[in-house]
């Protein structure tokens, strides 16, 4: 298996030409932080996920974190990497300054959080899952539970989770039955069961904060009956301090495809202590700003998984010698990588995680921007797009990582399928992400059905046509490869306003939903297109350089070889759902 080097100078370059960073910092709030001191901690981060944390993968993946007793047990280096990881801060470069953190802004913790995700992502979902807990508390629950909790989990000496999959339930978290009763004290008794609870149990610190949804005895039904509940394993004093078990049991733990080392929890509340976050009955509100936050972080996943494949794949394309490549002396066998099929796929992979990566820090930037722009426009701007392009990073970027990393076994051939090579792992652990906070179909409709209306359409058409401006201008560059990479993104963009403006004017829901997950995929690869191009043009005005020009090769690649599929997606997102249906259900059992 080959050792996880971090991206650093893809990092850095997306951070300044597509989130703009340097803009960033001089929000308010920033005055502390420049330029120099975030390259320097992402240099300084990137060391530490390659030696300290990428060594555990292999762990987490063949010991994995087990049940005994009714404790989940982590591996070994598992405790000895989360207990540097608390030392030496990590965990709290973007928590507030007042309750312990360094308050860089947080594109650069999404930065810190791809280079964990690469070097271990079963090991990444526990910081994930608590900074999205550390986003609802502190927006949403009131001052003496702030003082309590955010601190420690600032720092990483506590950890956070979402609880909301029940049995039966699902996705459809309106189904759920957990109750919330009121104690004389004004806390709560929580009494109900929860499955698919990520890191819900583990040996890695003190105490163990659930954010967990429950219905308060006069609840009315449905989504509108749910309030968010904090509810910590071990009950702690006003002063702090642990005290004793608040009869939350792990009843069992998932047997899973991949991620072995992320413990995913069965649970069992039987009058547990809980503090109402916010208002009765306002939990989904709460709760989607953690699931908002965690979906672009799940993208984040699919990204970081699928550069960890690559470079693997990588390597062993540069080691391995079969078949005799073009132009090879007799002799000799070539290294695969000298094939023009391994090449293919190699550039494939490389291609679509830049795309990726511009697509996600864009996002990320946007959810910035809504909160810290100084002028309440620019802020309801940002909101706008990041939930525009929220279930598209999380969806396609996680659809990608599958796909890359199984591109990576591919390239390893016989050997990939092999555990030995590492290869498959990477493979099992990102099938999970389309998956997580809520499925990719899911994203779809939300896209189709919710973001895409948005404003009657403004807000799609506006980032279509700042796409199209785009596409139009690359030719000025007087580049060649910028003429065919500008008419590729042009045609690209007007296909994709096509299917948009079919689905906006189309009356019946089953013929958009019957559309929307090509559509989701269609969007992502123009979008894809449109973040190498933006990339491409900032290389072009650099410095003669092998890697500036690379970035412009990346780009005209997808432009020839990916972005042309969009057009082909055409026909299946305006094709209605006649053709979905036309089998009656008993049609579709072969047996019969």
């Amino acid at each position: 298996m080959v050792d996880y080097t971090p991206p650093l100078r893809d990092i850095k370059f997306v951070l300044r030409h597509i989130v703009g960073i340097e803009d960033l910092v001089e929000y308010p709030g920033f005055e502390h932080v420049d330029l120099d001191t975030i390259n320097g901690a992402l240099d300084e981060a990137g060391r530490f996920m390659s030696e300290v944390i990428a060594p555990t993968n292999r762990d987490g993946d063949e010991i994995g974190s087990i049940w005994v007793d009714g404790n989940v047990v982590t591996p070994d280096s598992f405790k000895d990497a989360w207990q540097k990881y608390v030392e030496t801060g990590w965990s709290a470069v973007t928590g507030p300054l007042e309750y312990g953190g360094h308050g860089f802004p947080d594109a650069v913790g999404f930065a810190l959080s791809e280079m964990f995700v690469s070097a271990n992502l079963a090991f990444s979902l526990n910081p994930m899952l608590t900074g999205s807990a550390i986003t609802v508390i502190a927006d949403h629950a009131g001052d003496e539970l702030r003082a309590i909790y955010l601190e420690k989990l600032v720092t990483a000496e506590w950890t956070g989770t979402m609880v909301l999959t029940e049995p039966e339930a699902g996705s459809d978290v309106g189904a759920l039955r957990t109750k919330a009763i009121p104690n004389d004290d004004g806390t709560y008794r929580i009494n109900g069961s929860k499955i698919f609870i990520t890191w819900g149990d583990h040996d890695l610190s003190d105490n163990i904060v659930h954010l967990v949804l429950a219905r308060l005895p006069d609840a009315p039904p449905g989504t509108r009956g749910i309030s968010l509940f904090l509810v910590p394993k071990m009950l702690v004093d006003d002063d702090g301090t642990i005290g004793g078990s608040n009869h939350i049991e792990t009843v069992s733990i998932e047997h899973k495809l991949g991620i072995h080392g992320s413990p995913t929890c069965v649970l069992a509340y039987e009058d547990s202590v809980g503090y109402l976050i916010g208002e009765p009955n306002r939990g989904m509100r709460y709760m989607f700003k953690m699931m908002n936050q965690a979906r672009r972080e799940v993208g984040l996943e699919g990204l970081g998984i699928a550069d960890r494949a690559y470079q693997q794949a990588l390597a062993y394309a540069k080691e391995r010698r079969q078949g005799r490549a073009v132009g090879a002396p007799k002799t000799e066998q070539s290294p695969i990588i000298e094939h023009p099929d391994v090449r293919r796929m190699l550039m494939t992979m490389k291609a679509y995680n830049e795309s990726a990566r511009g697509l996600l820090y864009d996002t990320a930037a946007a959810g910035e921007r809504s909160h810290r722009h100084p002028d309440e426009t620019g802020r309801a701007t940002a909101a706008a797009r990041v939930a525009l392009l929220t279930p598209v990073a999380k969806a396609w970027c996680t659809d990608l990582g599958v796909s890359m990393a199984s591109i990576g076994v591919q390239i390893h051939g016989g050997v990939g399928y092999v555990e030995e090579t590492g290869a498959a792992q990477h493979l099992r652990d990102a099938r999970i992400t389309p998956i997580y906070e809520g499925t990719n179909g899911i994203q779809a409709i939300d896209l189709v059905m919710r973001k895409i209306p948005m404003d009657d359409g403004a807000v799609v058409r506006a980032y279509l046509e700042e796409m199209a401006e785009l596409a139009e201008a690359l030719p000025a560059s007087g580049d060649p490869r910028f003429t065919t990479m500008g008419a590729a993104l042009g045609d690209a963009v007007g296909r994709l306003s096509e299917a948009t403006e079919w689905l906006l004017g189309t009356a019946d829901a089953n013929d958009r939903l019957a559309g929307a997950t090509p559509y989701l995929e269609m969007f992502g690869t123009v979008a894809g297109g449109y973040y190498l191009a933006r990339l491409a043009l900032a290389a072009l005005d650099e410095e003669p350089d092998p890697w500036y020009e690379a970035k412009i090769d990346t780009a005209a690649f997808y432009a020839h070889q990916l972005l042309p599929r969009a057009a082909g997606i055409l026909p299946s997102v305006t094709a209605g759902a006649s053709d979905l249906f036309s089998i009656p259900v008993a049609g579709l059992d072969s047996v019969r």
